[in-house]
C-alpha cells in the first residue's frame, strides 16, 4: 500500500504523508516501510496493528530527534501484512538487512558462515569445510565463527577419528597411502587399510563428538585400550592411546566451554562513542566453535543497548539457524516476541536468557569484554585510518577526505591468463567484500595499456549503466593506478570517454631501480613527484598499491593453474570425471583420444557404443554437430 505524495520543500510534508495514509492503513500485523522522495527505504518497522504504530509517528513531539528527521524525509509509506507479530519481526529483519535503512540498526557484514560437512552419501565418509547451500546426502555441523575454527576441528577429527579429508576424485586414483596416513591423520579407507565397517565406526563416534559426548567415547577407547593391550594387540593399544591423547588435548586446548550445555550462543553488546560491537561465542555440543564481533551501524547514540542487541538477534538470526538457548548481556525489549520468531525459525523452542550468575554469567562477561576490546581497537584504527586519509587528501589535492579509494593493477605472463583487479580501501580499512576481478577478454596479449582500458570500460561502463545519475554510493573518490605517465594517459581517457573527469586519477609507478619507498606519483596537470621514504601517507599508499598486486596475482595464478589442469576432454558433452580417466588410462593422453577411431573409442572400459559416436563426432564433426 502506497500514500499519496505530499508537497516536495514542505517541512511538515513527511508528517501530511503519515496522516494522509492512516485512514488506509490497516490494523493487522506487519511491516512497514518509510520512503524519501528518491524511492530509497529510509526505515523499516513491524507492528502489531500497523495503523497504530504508524500513528505513534504522527505525535513528533514524542519522537526522538532521529526519528523526526526521519518522518520529515519520509514521502511515501509501504506496508505489508503478516499472520502474526512473530512473522513480521521476522520479516523486518530480512529487510532491514537486505535494504540497510538508513535510520535503522543495521548489521554490516555479508560473510557466509563455515560449517564442517560429513558426506554421508559415500562408503567412506569425507570430512570437509562448506559455504552456501546445503546439499542432501551429507550432515552439516557448525555454524563455526570462522574458517580457522573449522580447521581446528578439521584437525581434531583426523588426530582422533582418522577421517579422510581428500576429495572424492583423489580417493578414487589413489594407490598407495597419502602422507596424512604416514602422520597418523588418516585410516588410508583409499587403499583399504581400513574395513568400510570399522571406517563407519570412526565416523559415527567422530559424529558422537561434535555432537559433545566427548566423555563417552573417551571411557570406551579406554575400555578398548586396555582389552587390546590384554590380548597383547600392542600395535592397537597405541594407535588407541594415541586417540585418546588427542582427545585430551583437544578438551585442554578448549577453554572456553559451557559444561552442561548442548547448543547455545552468548551474545554480547559494548557501545562506545556512538559505535556498537557485538561479539558472538557459538557453541555446539557443549564446544566452542569460535567468537565473531560484529559492528553495527545506527545514525545518532540516542538509541540504548537493548534497542542494539533486540535488533541485532532479528539479523543475525536471518540467514542463521538459531540454537535452542541465546544468553545475553542486556535484557532487550519484546523478549518474549523475539523468542517466538526464533522458535518459528528454528521449528522448535528458543530460550532468550540473561544470566545473573554462575558459569553462564562469567561467559557473558568474557564476551562483553571481548566486544569491548574490539570495538576500541576499531575505534583507534579508525582514528588512525582517518589521519592518513587526510593526508591523502591533501597530497593530492582532493575535495574532501576520501572514503572509498579504488586500485588497479593488471597480470599476465608472456600475455597468457591475463587479468586485472580492482581494489577497494576507505575509512575502515580494506573492503574486501567490493573487491573485483576481471578476466581479459579483448585486450591484444600483452598490451598493459589495452588491458588497463579494458578493466576500466568495463567497471565505469557497468557502474553509469546501473547508475546514470551516480547517486548511489560505490562511486570512487581516487583512482590509483599501478603504472607510470602511460596507464595515467590511458586511464585518463577513458574518463574522458565515460563523461568521469571528475574523478580524480593517480598513477603509482617505481623509481629507476624498482625501489620500494622511491615512488613517483603522476597525475594531469602536476608535475611527477616523490615522498619522503619514511612519509605516513607514503607507507599507506604502498600498503595499497601492494594489495592490489596480490590481489591480481592471487587471481592470476588461480587462472593459469585452473587452464593448466583443463583438458579438452572436459568439453566433450556425456564425459565426466570418471569416463575422463578411463580414456586418459586407455588412450595415455588426450591426444590419443582425439586421434582414435569409433570403434577403439567404444573398446575402453565405461564408453559405450553411444557415447563413442558422441566423442568421435566431437573431435572429427565439431561440437556443434554432435549429436
Amino acid at each position: 500500500m502506497e500514500s499519496a505524495d505530499s508537497p516536495e520543500g514542505s517541512p511538515a510534508s513527511g508528517l501530511a504523508v503519515l496522516e494522509a495514509a492512516l485512514p488506509n492503513l490497516p490494523l493487522s500485523p506487519g511491516v512497514y516501510r518509510m520512503l524519501d522522495g528518491k524511492g530509497d527505504v529510509l526505515y523499516v518497522g513491524k507492528a502489531r496493528a500497523i495503523r497504530k504504530r504508524v500513528t505513534s509517528y504522527t505525535q513528533i513531539a514524542r519522537l526522538p530527534e532521529r526519528l523526526r528527521r526521519m518522518v520529515h524525509e519520509t514521502r511515501r509509506i509501504e506496508v505489508i501484512t503478516t499472520a502474526s507479530e512473530a512473522e513480521a519481526l521476522l520479516l523486518e529483519a530480512n529487510l532491514i538487512k537486505k535494504l540497510r535503512p538508513r535510520y535503522n540498526i543495521v548489521l554490516r557484514d555479508d560473510k557466509s558462515y563455515p560449517w564442517l560437512m560429513v558426506t554421508d552419501d559415500h562408503p567412506f565418509p569425507q570430512i570437509a569445510k562448506h559455504r552456501g547451500e546445503r546439499r542432501k546426502g551429507a550432515s552439516y555441523y557448525g555454524p563455526f565463527a570462522s574458517v580457522w575454527a573449522v580447521n581446528q576441528t578439521i584437525t581434531a577429527l583426523q588426530r582422533v577419528f582418522l577421517l579422510r579429508t581428500c576429495r572424492d576424485t583423489v580417493f578414487d586414483t589413489r594407490d598407495r597411502p597419502c602422507l596424512l596416513h604416514q602422520i597418523k591423520r588418516c585410516s588410508a579407507p583409499c587403499v583399504e587399510r581400513i574395513s568400510a565397517e570399522d571406517y563407519g565406526a570412526l565416523v559415527r563416534e567422530a559424529k558422537q563428538f561434535l555432537e559433545g559426548e566427548t566423555p563417552t567415547i573417551q571411557k570406551r577407547l579406554a575400555a578398548e585400550m586396555e582389552a587390546a593391550a590384554e590380548r597383547l594387540e600392542f600395535e592397537r593399544a597405541a594407535s588407541l592411546r594415541d586417540r585418546i591423547r588427542g582427545l585430551t588435548h583437544i578438551q585442554g586446548t578448549s577453554r572456553i566451554n559451557l559444561d552442561g550445555v548442548g547448543d547455545a550462543d552468548v551474545v554480547a553488546l559494548h557501545m562506545a562513542a556512538g559505535q556498537s560491537c557485538v561479539q558472538v561465542f557459538f557453541f555446539r555440543g557443549g564446544r566452542n566453535n569460535g567468537n565473531r564481533p560484529y559492528f553495527l551501524t545506527h545514525s545518532k547514540s540516542d538509541i540504548t543497548p537493548e534497542e542494539v542487541l533486540g535488533s541485532f538477534l532479528g539479523q543475525l538470526y536471518d540467514d542463521l539457524p538459531p540454537p535452542p538457548l541465546v544468553l545475553l548481556s542486556h535484557d532487550v525489549p519484546d523478549a518474549p516476541l523475539i523468542a517466538e520468531a526464533l522458535a518459528i525459525k528454528a521449528s522448535r523452542k528458543v530460550e532468550l536468557h540473561r544470566p545473573q550468575r554462575g558459569e553462564k554469567r562469567d561467559i557473558v562477561v568474557h564476551a562483553e569484554t571481548n566486544a569491548r576490546e574490539a570495538l576500541e581497537r576499531r575505534l583507534a584504527e579508525s582514528t588512525a585510518q582517518g589521519q592518513l586519509l587526510d593526508g591523502v587528501q591533501r597530497l593530492f589535492d582532493l575535495p574532501e577526505r576520501p572514503e572509498r579509494i579504488e586500485v588497479y593493477d593488471n597480470s599476465h605472463i608472456m600475455g597468457t591468463s591475463a587479468y586485472g583487479a580492482m581494489i577497494v580501501g576507505g575509512p575502515t580499512g580494506f573492503v574486501k567484500s567490493a573487491y573485483r576481478k576481471f578476466a581479459i577478454k579483448e585486450a591484444k596479449p600483452g598490451d598493459d595499456f589495452a588491458m588497463m582500458r579494458e578493466v576500466l570500460e568495463r567497471r565505469f561502463g557497468r557502474a553509469l549503466k546501473e547508475d546514470p545519475a551516480r547517486s548511489e554510493p560505490g562511486w570512487p573518490d581516487l583512482v590509483i593506478i599501478d603504472g607510470g605517465q602511460g596507464q595515467l594517459s590511458t586511464a585518463t581517457s577513458v574518463m574522458a570517454e565515460l563523461g568521469l573527469e571528475d574523478i580524480p586519477l593517480v598513477a603509482i609507478a617505481k623509481g629507476v631501480d624498482r625501489d620500494a619507498g622511491r615512488e613517483w606519483f603522476h597525475m594531469a596537470g602536476r608535475e611527477a613527484f616523490q615522498l619522503p621514504p619514511r612519509d605516513p601517507v607514503l607507507y599507506y599508499l604502498q600498503r595499497l598499491r601492494d594489495e592490489a598486486h596480490r590481489f591480481v596475482i592471487g587471481t592470476h595464478r588461480a587462472g593459469r593453474a585452473k587452464s593448466l589442469t583443463k583438458s579438452e576432454l572436459d568439453d566433450v558433452p556425456g564425459v565426466g570425471p570418471k569416463v575422463k580417466r578411463e580414456l586418459l588410462n586407455h588412450f595415455g593422453s588426450a591426444r590419443g583420444v582425439r586421434q582414435a577411431s569409433e570403434t577403439d573409442l567404444g573398446n575402453c572400459p565405461g564408453v559405450g557404443p553411444a557415447l563413442a559416436r558422441r566423442i568421435y563426432e566431437h573431435f572429427h564433426l565439431g561440437a556443434g554437430q554432435a549429436t
